[in-house]
C-alpha cells in the first residue's frame, strides 16, 4: 500500500499550486514552499511577466479539479486575432472554428485565485522560502528564508521541483545527476510590457475579446485585455542593435518609436514612458533537461522541466496539462509504485514538452510578420476551408495544439510538418489565388495526402 500521503511542493507558482489542488483531492498532505513573499499581500512589481492564454488543455485541467468557474471569473474570452497594419488598417482571424476561443488571465490574479482554494482545501504555504540544498540520501531539503535569513530542514518522501525556469530544485537535482542533460537557449529578443489603460468609465478603448498583433517583421507588439477594460502590452525587440532596447535610450526615441511604428496605439498609452524606463527588460528561454525524475522520491514539473517561449501561449497550458497527466497515472497506479509511476511520467511528457518548445520558437516568426503577409492568409483560408469539409482528414496545426487536448504536442508537431510539406506545394500552383477554394484545389489536398497520411485519434 502506498504510504506517501505527505507531499512536499517546490515553487507555488501556478502549476505548483494547481499541482496541490490535484493531490489534496486525493487525500495527500500538501507542503507549498515558494520563494517570493505572499503575492495576496505584497504588491507584485509590473512588468515581469506575460498576460497568460489559458487554453482547452489548460482548460481540461482546470475542470477535472473543479475549479474552472473560479477561474474563468478573472478570465477574458478572446475569440481570434486582430491585426493592426502599419497603414493603421486592421484584420480579424477567427481562432478554430465559431465559438473558440482563448481566455486572457492575469498571471498574479490568477495565482492568488490557485493560491486561494489550495489552502481552503487544506494546503501549507511557506513564503520566503528559497530552497538551497537536497540531501537525497536523507530526503531533506534545506530552506533559507529569504527575510530573515533562518535556515530551516524539511524531511519529504516524495516531493516535486514546480520552481520554474531558474528552479533550484532542478539545480540540486542535476548536482547528483552521472548524466544529466542539460539545453539553456536564450534567444536575442526580450520582451517589456506596457499599459493601455481603460477609458474614462472603464471601457475598452479596442475590441475586447481578441487577441490584438502589431506585425512588424523584425519586432512585434501583442495586447491582451483585463476585465477591468485596460489591456497588457508586451513589446518584443531585439536586445541590441539598430532598432533594439539598448537603442531606444531616451523618451524621445521611445515616443518617436511608437508614432511611427503603432500609431494607433500610441495615443492610448499615457505612461508609455514611464512604463518603458521603470518595467524591466526580460529575456526568453527555452530550457530542455533530462531525466526528471529521481526514482520513487521526486520529478520536475512545469518550467523546471521544460521552459518554454510564450510564443504558442502554450507554457502554463503544457504545465497543467502535466499535473493532469499526472493525476491520471495515480489513476493507473492507484497512487502506488511510485518510482515507475514518474519513470511513466517522464516518459509520456518529455517528448511532448520537447515539442511545444520547438513549435513555439516556430511560431515567433507567424506572430512577428507571416500573419500581415497575403500569401500566409491565403494559407489559413484554404486550410480553413478544407477542413470544414474535411475534420477528420484536416486540423490546422495550431487548433490541434490549442483546441485538440486529446491530440498530443508530439502528434501535433509529426502532423503540422506533413501538412506544411502538403499546403508548400498548393501554394506553388499557379494562379492559386483565383481558385483557392475550388474543386480542383480540394482534390489535388485529396490526393497528397494519400501519400502523407495524417490521423487524429479522439
Amino acid at each position: 500500500m502506498n504510504t506517501k500521503k505527505e507531499v512536499t511542493i517546490i515553487g507555488g507558482g501556478l502549476v505548483g499550486s494547481l499541482l496541490s489542488i490535484y493531490l489534496l483531492k486525493r487525500g495527500y498532505k500538501t507542503a507549498v514552499y515558494e520563494r517570493r513573499p505572499d503575492i495576496r499581500k505584497e504588491q507584485s512589481i509590473a512588468g515581469r511577466s506575460i498576460n497568460l492564454t489559458l487554453s482547452d488543455r489548460g482548460i481540461k485541467a482546470l475542470g477535472e479539479t473543479g475549479i474552472l468557474d473560479d477561474i474563468k471569473s478573472i478570465a477574458m474570452p478572446m475569440y481570434g486575432r486582430l491585426m493592426h497594419n502599419t497603414d493603421n488598417s486592421i484584420a480579424y482571424q477567427p481562432y478554430g472554428k465559431e465559438g473558440q476561443c482563448l481566455y486572457a488571465v492575469p498571471r498574479t490574479g490568477f495565482n492568488q485565485k490557485l493560491i486561494n482554494l489550495a489552502e481552503q482545501m487544506g494546503a501549507k504555504f511557506y513564503f520566503n522560502e528559497n530552497c538551497t540544498n537536497i540531501d537525497w540520501d536523507k530526503n531533506n531539503i534545506s530552506f533559507v528564508n529569504t527575510k530573515t535569513n533562518d535556515p530551516s530542514v524539511v524531511n519529504s518522501t516524495l516531493t516535486f521541483g514546480s520552481d520554474g525556469a531558474y528552479s533550484t530544485s532542478r539545480h540540486a537535482h542535476n548536482l547528483q545527476q552521472n548524466h544529466f542533460q542539460y539545453e539553456k537557449d536564450y534567444i536575442d529578443y526580450a520582451y517589456k510590457e506596457l499599459t493601455i489603460p481603460a477609458g474614462p468609465a472603464g471601457e475598452f478603448l479596442m475590441r475586447s475579446n481578441a487577441l490584438h498583433i502589431w506585425p512588424r517583421g523584425n519586432y512585434l507588439m501583442i495586447a491582451m485585455p483585463n476585465i477591468n477594460g485596460s489591456f497588457t502590452c508586451t513589446l518584443f525587440l531585439p536586445f541590441e542593435g539598430e532598432l533594439s532596447f539598448n537603442s531606444l535610450d531616451s523618451k524621445e526615441k521611445v515616443n518617436s518609436f511608437f508614432e511611427n511604428n503603432f500609431s494607433d496605439a500610441w495615443p492610448l498609452m499615457p505612461s508609455l514612458t514611464e512604463e518603458f524606463f521603470v518595467n524591466p527588460t526580460a529575456s526568453l528561454v527555452t530550457i530542455k533537461c533530462f531525466p526528471w525524475v529521481r526514482g520513487d522520491k521526486f520529478t520536475l514539473i512545469g518550467d523546471a522541466a521544460h521552459a518554454i517561449v510564450p510564443f504558442y501561449g502554450q507554457g502554463m497550458n503544457c504545465g497543467f496539462e502535466d499535473c493532469m497527466v499526472l493525476n491520471n497515472l495515480m489513476d493507473k497506479y492507484q497512487d502506488d509504485n511510485w518510482q515507475d509511476l514518474l519513470k511513466e511520467f517522464q516518459h509520456l511528457r518529455k517528448p511532448d514538452a520537447d515539442a511545444i518548445a520547438d513549435l513555439a520558437l516556430n511560431n515567433f516568426a507567424e506572430l512577428r510578420d507571416k500573419v500581415a503577409d497575403h500569401k500566409f492568409l491565403l494559407w489559413k483560408k484554404i486550410e480553413a476551408s478544407f477542413s470544414d469539409k474535411y475534420p477528420d482528414k484536416w486540423i490546422p496545426a495550431y487548433s490541434q495544439v490549442t483546441f485538440c487536448p486529446h491530440i498530443r504536442y508530439s502528434e501535433a508537431l509529426q502532423n503540422g510538418l506533413k501538412q506544411e510539406i502538403i499546403m508548400q506545394e498548393i501554394m506553388d500552383t499557379p494562379g492559386i489565388e483565383h481558385y483557392w477554394d475550388s474543386d480542383i484545389i480540394e482534390k489535388m489536398i485529396l490526393k497528397k495526402l494519400n501519400g502523407k497520411v495524417v490521423k487524429y485519434s479522439h
